[in-house]
């Protein structure tokens, strides 16, 4: 139990390193934050509500569909939220364009590792990822990320929220590299039958 504790507390907290380098890169962030981001706007509701709100829908739907909550559904917010404030209170956007497209480029591995490595524990998903494991199967992981990520996208760009190349790049390969890390790697696979 302590060591499953460890693992989860740890990857969540590579997941909140790679949000931050993601967002530090400011090229554009995860679908899920820019849907969040324009319901904000939109709504002329604080970040942290909206998003408090949201993920509690996503869990809720998540649940309505055999996906139960654990303690990584509570961890992962919490911990990535730390890390990711953290972050950016230390670092500042670089100026130089080429810093911010390897920022970018190096945010996607640290990235799937924190996602891949959190669900593996198997304690339970935060909203975006039980959004994408709700219908896995039919749709596997891979995909359902992709349209989870991709559908948050579409929602906070028509409410106003800004996409950038990184919101595409997420859309199109976070979903797919968190699969191919769970496949190859067995402290990452992700146990579908839970």
């Amino acid at each position: 139990m302590v060591s499953q504790l460890v693992r989860l507390v740890v990857s969540c907290a590579i997941l909140g390193v790679g949000v931050a380098m993601l967002l530090i890169a400011a090229l554009g962030s995860d679908g899920y934050s820019t849907m969040i981001n324009g319901l904000s706007l939109a709504l002329d509701a604080k970040f942290w509500v909206v998003n408090l709100i949201v993920g509690v829908l996503f869990v809720a739907m998540a649940w309505a569909r055999g996906l139960t909550p654990g303690l990584g559904t509570i961890t992962q917010p919490i911990v990535v939220g730390f890390v990711v404030s953290g972050l950016l209170d230390a670092c500042a956007e670089p100026d130089n364009p080429w810093l911010r497209a390897m920022l970018l480029a190096l945010s996607f591995p640290v990235l799937a590792v924190g996602v891949a490595g959190y669900l593996a524990v198997d304690a339970g998903a935060g909203p975006t990822e039980a959004a994408a494991l709700a219908f896995d199967p039919p749709v596997p992981f891979k995909w359902s990320y992709s349209v989870v990520q991709g559908g948050g996208a579409l929602v906070g760009w028509l409410l106003g929220a800004a996409v950038g190349p990184g919101t595409v790049l997420v859309i199109l390969l976070l979903g797919p590299l968190v699969d191919l890390l769970s496949a190859r790697f067995p402290l990452l696979s992700i146990d579908r039958n839970a």
